[in-house]
């Protein structure tokens, strides 16, 4: 496989209607926002569906969530001693294990087990996903209508269960990311790599539905992919993803749909950076 020798970044866009995109535990599951009501997901979200994607693919994943567990290790420390022993070299592990798991190789990972602790830092960076305006964040009081305990008295019911579920009304977030060859060439991510990234940014929301994310309430609406024509770029990561410029249309008063968002790259800076060899990509979401 083909080394990558190109630096990569990216930029996407995504909608949440009726969802709960990343909701905070230590705000009663609330979708976070920041303290001027702009959404945010957490990067961490965004790579924990990026390696679902990579299952999907067929692909090996060492951080691999409980729901989602394809081996019979329960746990990190378990997967990791099933291919490592105490007698194998910090080389031998970090190089065998960015070979066997791709996101290992993509997002790197600290091993700190076995009384080790190896630092892989990976090539791929993700930022937090931001609201391009602020949202209106709903909560609505649920019950249960049938009996989930046994009645206190036998010509009784069980009292009903309360709770509440959180959602954003409306919302297009932007997450962006870069690919760097410097750390690619330490873990051996190939083009191939790039492509399986890709696509898994495309394809973000499939296999992702939950009661906090009705099917079809999260959406990816575009993808931009730069890509440089070396290794160190044209242009820093900062310059690349501000070529995307968008504001609201002048006749909407609140967003309400993607459409009352003005969209678009900045063609002049683009000729130009395109002219030293830039190569950009838009991509429909899935």
């Amino acid at each position: 496989m083909a080394a990558l020798e190109n630096k990569i970044d990216f930029v996407m866009l995504f909608t949440a209607v009726g969802a709960n995109p990343n909701g905070d535990p230590l705000n009663g599951n609330m979708p976070r926002t920041d303290y001027d009501g702009y959404g945010e997901i957490s990067d961490v979200c965004i790579k924990r569906k990026i390696r679902n994607r990579m299952q999907d693919m067929e692909l090996s994943i060492f951080v691999q969530s409980n729901d989602r567990i394809d081996d019979d290790k329960k746990s990190l420390e378990e997967r990791f001693n099933s291919e490592f022993n105490s007698k194998d070299s910090d080389d031998k592990v970090y190089q065998a294990a960015c070979e066997k798991w791709t996101d290992v190789r993509c997002f790197g990972q600290v091993m700190t087990f076995q009384k080790r602790s190896i630092g892989i830092r990976g090539p791929v960076s993700v930022s937090l996903a931001k609201s391009l305006s602020p949202v209106d964040v709903i909560s609505m009081q649920i019950t249960r209508s049938t009996n989930g305990m046994i009645a206190k008295k036998e010509s009784g019911r069980s009292s009903d269960t309360m709770g509440t579920k959180h959602y954003v009304e409306f919302g297009v977030y932007t997450v962006k990311g870069s690919i760097n060859t410097y750390f690619a060439e330490k873990t051996g991510f190939t083009t191939e790599d790039a492509e399986v990234i890709k696509e898994a940014l495309r394809t973000l929301f499939v296999n992702d539905s939950s009661s906090a994310r009705p099917e079809g309430s999260m959406e990816v609406k575009q993808l931009y992919w730069f890509t440089h024509p070396s290794k160190l770029g044209v242009a820093s990561s900062a310059k690349i993803q501000s070529l995307l410029e968008i504001k609201v249309k002048d006749d909407t008063i609140k967003p309400a749909r993607y459409e009352d968002y003005e969209i678009q790259l900045n063609k002049e800076k683009l000729a130009q950076l395109e002219k030293k060899g830039l190569r950009v990509e838009v991509i429909e979401g899935l």
